[in-house]
């Protein structure tokens, strides 16, 4: 029987860290730009590919504003509210490498509208943290 799909977090620098199996299969991951100020959110999904192995689809992703370096993609869409809207044009992932630096605030998890930092799901050591799409150890 195969176990449930979901994420699993790694910190690439520190192999005695176990990795952490997060049984999800929708979630947003947003952050705040540190010198731009500027946030920026990606829906993912995790399925279940043509072979079985878990993927990571991009959904829609949103960024509130834009500025030097930070522009929006030329198909996204700025709505009334000043989020800028588009869908990425990547195809399903095997691995986001996130950096978590000890400089800057902490990406934030979001399931089900509800957001906390990704610290209280996964700890940091201030460098790379590898989510990837997996199963149910």
């Amino acid at each position: 029987m195969l176990g449930a799909l979901g994420v699993c977090l790694t910190l690439a620098a520190a192999p005695r860290v176990p990795p952490r199996f997060v049984p999800v299969r929708a979630f947003t991951l947003a952050w705040t730009h540190s010198i731009e100020k500027i946030r920026w959110e990606e829906d993912y999904t995790v399925q279940a590919g043509p072979d079985g192995r878990p993927a990571l689809v991009p959904g829609q992703a949103r960024i509130l504003g834009s500025g030097a370096g930070m522009e929006p993609p030329p198909d996204a869409t700025l709505r009334p509210d000043g989020w800028y809207v588009y869908q990425p044009h990547t195809g399903p992932l095997h691995e986001l490498r996130m950096s978590r630096s000890p400089y800057t605030a902490d990406y934030d998890w979001c399931v089900g509208g509800r957001c906390e930092p990704m610290r209280a799901i996964m700890p940091t050591d201030g460098d790379v943290t590898l989510l990837r799409p997996c199963r149910a150890p």
